[in-house]
């Protein structure tokens, strides 16, 4: 076991042999620590809490009780193969959230950023990415496979398909099912998922130029309507754009998909 001096683990806590407890990390009462779990600096596992799993937690995590991290996928492909848990810094999960690891088949790992907030409830499956700043609200849940861009926020209730890709700065509303990708800045709304418009507060939020806000929201129209396919009008704005964030927008729709789009209506 690669214990800390600085580290505390309450003696009701159960950290087995091999586990790595970083500098000033805690385990809470009955929370149980497995073999293969490295722990970083500061990481605060509450009590009632389960890390298993090739499972690694960065610098300053905080894990509230009742949560199970990286325990084995919910797939039935998954036949015990060696696959791994990769969290970033400063997240926060919140009770009874759920987070497995990756597949043989996925590419072996489920990776989440830096400074995401999971509420309770929450879900992410195997294999999936996911970006840092991101906030998945209560009891919302994110298939396997998806890949999720940097400060994302998924409303509550809601439910994201597998291989679904959701694009940086994307909003989706509470109680939606979000089947096909989504554009990065776009706000999704209303059960069957309908791509509304740009996530306008966000951006705001974030202090970007209104410059930048008004090319986004001439390159919304342009995908709304025009001649040819949604990729050809993607096409011409990679193209005609000098906005880098219309350039994201357009290189995502043009990346590789497993998925079809919410397209703009």
């Amino acid at each position: 076991m690669g214990l800390d001096p600085t580290a505390r683990i309450h003696p009701a806590a159960i950290v087995e042999d091999g586990a790595h407890i970083g500098a000033g990390a805690e385990v809470g009462a009955f929370s149980v620590i497995g073999p293969q779990v490295r722990l970083g600096p500061g990481v605060r596992i509450k009590s009632h809490v389960v890390v298993t799993g090739t499972t690694e937690i960065g610098q300053d995590t905080e894990v509230f009780p009742f949560c199970s991290v990286g325990d084995i996928p919910q797939d039935l492909k998954f036949a015990g193969e060696d696959t791994r848990l990769i969290i970033g810094a400063r997240n926060t999960i919140r009770e009874h959230v759920t987070i497995n690891p990756g597949t043989a088949h996925g590419g072996g790992e489920t990776v989440i950023g830096d400074d995401c907030l999971f509420m309770a409830g929450a879900h992410v499956a195997h294999d999936c990415r996911i970006g840092s700043r991101v906030i998945v609200v209560n009891q919302s849940g994110i298939a396997g496979h998806c890949t999720i861009g940097d400060d994302v926020i998924i409303g509550g209730i809601s439910g994201v398909h597998q291989w679904v890709r959701i694009g940086r700065g994307a909003i989706i509303g509470g109680l939606t099912k979000v089947g096909k990708d989504v554009i990065p800045y776009g706000m999704v709304d209303a059960q069957a998922g309908e791509l509304k418009g740009l996530n306008l507060v966000g951006l705001r939020r974030k202090g970007v130029d209104r410059a930048e806000i008004a090319a986004l929201r001439a390159a919304y129209d342009a995908l709304a309507s025009g001649d040819g396919s949604f990729q050809d009008r993607a096409r011409r704005l990679q193209e005609d754009t000098d906005s880098a964030l219309v350039a994201q927008v357009a290189e995502f729709i043009l990346s590789a998909t497993d998925r079809h789009f919410l397209t703009p209506r």
